[in-house]
């Protein structure tokens, strides 16, 4: 990992970042340099969790080392991570460009499925009652979900709600389906949720591939972020 550590916040701080990551490419490793090794699949930091925090950089990278040498120092890199190529390439032939996610954590604490049960089962009746609320039609109802200051690509809410009119007219009041759900968490100084699925109206067989971010705030879960990847 990073020369300096982890907790990335700022562009050539030689840190690797912390959170919940997507790989966005796959890049031949016939177009790198011997110095990467089996391949780089680069990752989307900063993401939107980040971007809100106000965390800057680029090229973040999970990619192998040079053929003569099977792995690095633990603190060696200007913030990518580095595997051994053996590791690397299992990986690379796993992997799913915009839907694989990578997790990168100072440790893992794994817990029974029985222990989160109630929180699953809460958000998962939020995440419908969102899904109502879009097909119902209602803007305003609608607008309940989202943060006062949700932001994408520059946009805030109120630059946004245009653009959610225009999905609700299209969608005529039907009701959609969900497919595909999957839901991360990521708590660190907040209780965040990245949650990606299929949304498709009732009656079409395909519709977009959305990613939104869900932020804790008391007892509710609010839309800071919400993109269409695919």
């Amino acid at each position: 990992m990073g020369k300096s550590g982890t907790e990335k916040t700022a562009e050539g701080d030689l840190r690797t970042p912390l959170g919940v990551y997507y790989i966005t490419s796959n890049l031949d490793p016939k177009s790198l340099k011997d110095f990467y090794g089996a391949g780089a699949l680069p990752i989307n930091y900063p993401n939107a969790y980040d971007a809100r925090r106000g965390k800057t950089g680029r090229g973040i990278w999970l990619h192998g080392t040079p053929p003569e040498q099977f792995a690095r120092a633990p603190k060696a890199t200007d913030g990518c991570v580095v595997l051994a190529n053996p590791d690397l390439q299992r990986i690379i032939r796993t992997v799913e460009v915009r839907s694989t996610p990578v997790v990168i954590a100072p440790s893992l604490r794994w817990v029974a499925p029985a222990g989160v049960q109630a929180d699953a089962r809460h958000f998962h009746d939020v995440l419908q009652a969102w899904r109502g609320a879009k097909a119902s039609g209602d803007v305003g109802r609608l607008l309940a979900f989202y943060t006062p200051d949700f932001a994408i690509n520059g946009k805030t809410l109120a630059e946004w709600t245009p653009v959610l009119k225009v999905e609700l007219g299209k969608a005529r009041g039907r009701d959609i389906e969900l497919k595909d759900v999957s839901v991360l968490r990521w708590t660190d100084s907040a209780d965040t949720m990245v949650v990606t699925f299929g949304e498709v109206p009732m009656g079409a067989r395909t519709g977009p591939v959305k990613r939104q971010y869900w932020v804790r705030q008391g007892a509710q879960w609010k839309i800071f972020f919400e993109g269409v990847i695919g």
